[in-house]
């Protein structure tokens, strides 16, 4: 299966979704699925064959206003049916509201109240090393997240107990609603930080699932302290001028001629990623 296409495919998905619930959060949908697709479908242990295994990885989605790409990822992976989430999400009494959902099959918590998921991780981590268990835990925040106390005492925490089976992805696209994050609150070198709690640190470009799988690989492989990838993305990223690296597009909904256009490209990257 060639992942870059499957990437965009579920693009497409995210972006017929938003069209007709005609509401969603698209910029960071877009941003954040290279991260899902190379989690989903290169590194983590789960399955709707083993979604009940005690020993199945375990991933919390903490920037869940970004559910659209984790209900198209899951539907990928066969948790979920498609076409039934794109007719029904963020509809009047549907099961696929507009954070995640534990009710759904595949989704270990509901979450979007940022800041959540990483110190919930941390419990997760925990527990698996109490118990004497091999599996993984990841969590998947936001840039603008990070302003959160929660998430710095959470890492603290990881960092005291060496939670090496712990590893954070930040979605490092540098908008946020309100605008660019360094304005809002800035991260500085935000390598430095997680380094200075105690973090094993990787840099990945974040649209690139190659990248993202080589750095997955890195943060297995170190022993004795959690790691934290920063991916390094665009948001709106495959959406062109459109949409890239634009704020607005935090929660827009495309116009009609807006969705022409951005269906568009995506299907051209997508094909050009299967040639």
């Amino acid at each position: 299966m060639n992942l870059t296409a499957l990437s965009f495919e579920c693009r497409k998905n995210v972006l017929d979704m938003i069209k007709e619930a005609k509401a969603g959060h698209i910029g960071g949908d877009f941003s954040v699925m290279d991260i899902l697709v190379t989690l989903y479908f290169k590194q983590m242990n789960i399955s709707p064959e083993n979604m009940d295994d005690p020993n199945r990885d375990l991933f919390v989605m903490s920037k869940g206003h970004s559910v659209e790409a984790y209900y198209a990822v899951l539907a990928a992976k066969g948790f979920l049916d498609i076409d039934e989430v794109i007719a029904n999400f963020s509809k009047f009494g549907s099961k696929y509201i507009g954070h995640p959902n534990n009710k759904l099959p595949g989704i270990e918590m509901n979450s979007g109240s940022l800041g959540h998921g990483l110190p919930v991780c941390v419990g997760m981590a925990l527990a698996s090393k109490m118990d004497n268990k091999t599996n993984r835990v990841y969590t998947v925040m936001g840039d603008g997240e990070l302003a959160e106390g929660s998430v710095w005492e959470g890492a603290m925490a990881a960092s005291q107990y060496k939670l090496d089976n712990l590893c954070a992805v930040v979605d490092r696209n540098r908008l946020q609603i309100s605008g660019n994050t360094e304005d809002v609150m800035g991260h500085d070198d935000l390598e430095a930080r997680f380094a200075a709690f105690g973090w094993n640190v990787i840099q990945a470009d974040g649209n690139n699932i190659d990248a993202l799988n080589e750095a997955f690989e890195a943060a297995k492989a170190c022993k004795g302290k959690p790691t934290v990838i920063i991916a390094n993305t665009i948001k709106g990223y495959g959406g062109g001028e459109v949409m890239e690296n634009k704020a607005p597009w935090h929660h827009k909904v495309p116009t009609e001629e807006e969705y022409q256009m951005i269906l568009a490209e995506l299907l051209k990257r997508r094909d050009a990623a299967n040639e």
